[in-house]
């Protein structure tokens, strides 16, 4: 069936409070809330909340919290769940909603890879100028030992096209891939204009798209695929 835009917005509401869903092979669970930053293009709450940590079930758990290293717990919740056994095996956690650089620290970084931590996220939804911190926070991860790293970036919002474009540059020499978030909540490819043209956001997918691509093969694929009937 192909989702229209109504669905779109009917499937993607901002939600609050504990959350433990069992999905399959995944469980999906928020155990803390709230947000010091403020940011403008978030609904995130400033008060904390910390939430029991639920009995995990299943062996890929993603976690929805939007903030977790801000909370002075953060080390503790961490180590807990790194503890969890189901089926005598490991759990593998994803933060869907990535983490904060101005939190992070190498024993957070080396707590979150113990814990059986993947496919570590970070926003840098600012500006360039942010570039020496954000290039700080990427190399406590890799030191920790993650390879597979991502970067968040708002799009469409008051951080303009060419400000990212500079941004994807250094994402380049980092190595780490990008992904792109627009602004209001929107998703592809129902994205409006707001304060990009649509010309620039279909470019900056397309590059997003393009990028990910180098990151993860270290080869275009699709000149991989011309090369090979060359060849």
């Amino acid at each position: 069936m192909k989702m229209t835009e109504k669905d779109v917005v009917l499937t993607n509401p901002y939600s609050f409070g504990a959350y433990n869903v069992v999905r399959g092979s995944e469980q999906a669970i928020r155990i803390t809330e709230g947000c010091p930053n403020q940011c403008p293009y978030c609904a995130e709450p400033k008060e904390f909340r910390i939430f029991n940590i639920p009995k995990i079930v299943r062996n890929n758990v993603k976690i929805f919290d939007m903030n977790l290293l801000a909370k002075p717990e953060s080390a503790d919740i961490i180590k807990k769940l790194g503890d969890c056994r189901v089926g005598g095996k490991i759990v593998h956690y994803e933060l869907i909603c990535g983490i904060d650089y101005r939190f992070l620290t190498p024993e957070l970084a080396d707590a979150l890879k113990k814990s059986h931590f993947v496919k570590m996220r970070m926003a840098w939804d600012w500006e360039f100028g942010k570039q020496k911190i954000i290039k700080r926070a990427v190399d406590m991860l890799k030191g920790a030992g993650f390879k597979d790293l991502m970067i968040f970036m708002i799009c469409n919002w008051r951080i303009s096209y060419e400000e990212n474009m500079r941004k994807m540059e250094l994402c380049k020499v980092w190595n780490v891939k990008i992904g792109d978030c627009w602004f209001d909540n929107q998703l592809s490819p129902y994205i409006k204009p707001i304060h990009w043209t649509a010309e620039q956001i279909r470019d900056f997918r397309a590059r997003c798209r393009k990028h990910n691509q180098l990151v993860n093969f270290g080869i275009d694929p699709e000149l991989r695929e011309e090369i090979e009937k060359v060849i």
